[in-house]
C-alpha cells in the first residue's frame, strides 16, 4: 500500500517540530528517513501512526488515516518504536501475541488463529526456541527481533520502524536490516524506517528522505541524497562518498 504525507505540520509544547513535510512511499518499497538529531524523524513516524496531533494529510492506499478509528488504523499500519516498553517477566510469545490486539474483541480473548499467527511469526524470525523466555532475559539482537515480531503479528501492509538497529553491534545491524528486506520482498510490505547510520540507510533503502530543521531538504535515491555537500551542510560532518560495487553510496569520515 502506498503511503502519502502532504503538508504535515506538528508542534509539541507550542514549538514547531515538523513544517510542511511531504513524502510518498510507493507500495512495496522501503524509504529511510534520515537527518541530524532533533530533525523530527521519530515525530514523523508517530504522527503518521496517529499518536500525535498534526495538521496536513496522511493517507494509506488513498484512505485518510486521521479519519480511522485506532483499531482500523492498527490493521493497516504497524509500528516498532525505538525504545519499546518490554514488560519484565512477559514471555516472547505473549509479547508477540500483543500484535493481535486489533483483531481481538473488547473484553474478549485471543483465538486459536491469533495464537497460530503469533507462532508462525516467531518461526519466520527464528524465535520459536525463545517463545517461553522472559523478555528481560534476551540479548539486544533478540529484543530487536521480538519487537519486529510483535509488529509483524499485526499482519499489516505498512511497517514503520523507528531506529531498528539502535544499540546493536555491526553484525546484528546487518542481520536486522537483511531480515527487514527479506520480509518486505516476500510479503510485499511498504517499509518506512528512521535510521542514524547513513551507510546502512544507503545500502538497504530504495529511497531516502533527509529531514533537517523539521523540513524535507532532500529526497530521492540514496546516491541523490547522500552527497558530500548535503552531509556537510546538515550533519556538520566531512565525509568521502564513494559508489560501492552495486552503485550504492559508501561513506567514510574525512580526516583533516
Amino acid at each position: 500500500m502506498t503511503v502519502a504525507v502532504r503538508g504535515l505540520d506538528v508542534a509539541l509544547g507550542g514549538r514547531p517540530v515538523l513544517r510542511g513535510v511531504s513524502l510518498k512511499v510507493p507500495a512495496g518499497s522501503w524509504t529511510a528517513v534520515i537527518g541530524p538529531n532533533g530533525a523530527g524523524k521519530s515525530t514523523l513516524l508517530r504522527a503518521v501512526l496517529g499518536l500525535l496531533p498534526c495538521a496536513g494529510e496522511i493517507t494509506v492506499a488513498g484512505a485518510d488515516l486521521s479519519a480511522m478509528k485506532p483499531r482500523r488504523r492498527a490493521r493497516l499500519v504497524a509500528y516498532a518504536p525505538q525504545s519499546p516498553s518490554l514488560p519484565v517477566g512477559m514471555t516472547v510469545f505473549d509479547y508477540t501475541l500483543l500484535g493481535r490486539s486489533p483483531y481481538i474483541p473488547h473484553l474478549g480473548r485471543e483465538s486459536a488463529r491469533d495464537r497460530a499467527i503469533a507462532g508462525e511469526v516467531l518461526d519466520r524470525l527464528d524465535l520459536t526456541g525463545l517463545a517461553e523466555r522472559p523478555l528481560d532475559h534476551l540479548s539486544g539482537g533478540e529484543r530487536q527481533r521480538v519487537v519486529l515480531a510483535r509488529a509483524l503479528a499485526q499482519q499489516t501492509s505498512v511497517l514503520l520502524l523507528d531506529e531498528p538497529t539502535t544499540a546493536l553491534d555491526i553484525g546484528h545491524q546487518q542481520q536486522v536490516m537483511e531480515l527487514i528486506d527479506r520480509l518486505r520482498l516476500s510479503d510485499g510490505l511498504t517499509v518506512v524506517t528512521t535510521i542514524h547510520d547513513l551507510t546502512l540507510a544507503g545500502q538497504y533503502a530504495d529511497a531516502l528522505v533527509l529531514l533537517s530543521g523539521g523540513r524535507v531538504v532532500a529526497s530521492g535515491t540514496p546516491a541523490e541524497v547522500l552527497t558530500r555537500a548535503a552531509i556537510q551542510e546538515h550533519f556538520q560532518a566531512r565525509v568521502h562518498v564513494l559508489p560501492g560495487p552495486d552503485g550504492r553510496p559508501l561513506l567514510s569520515l574525512e580526516r583533516p
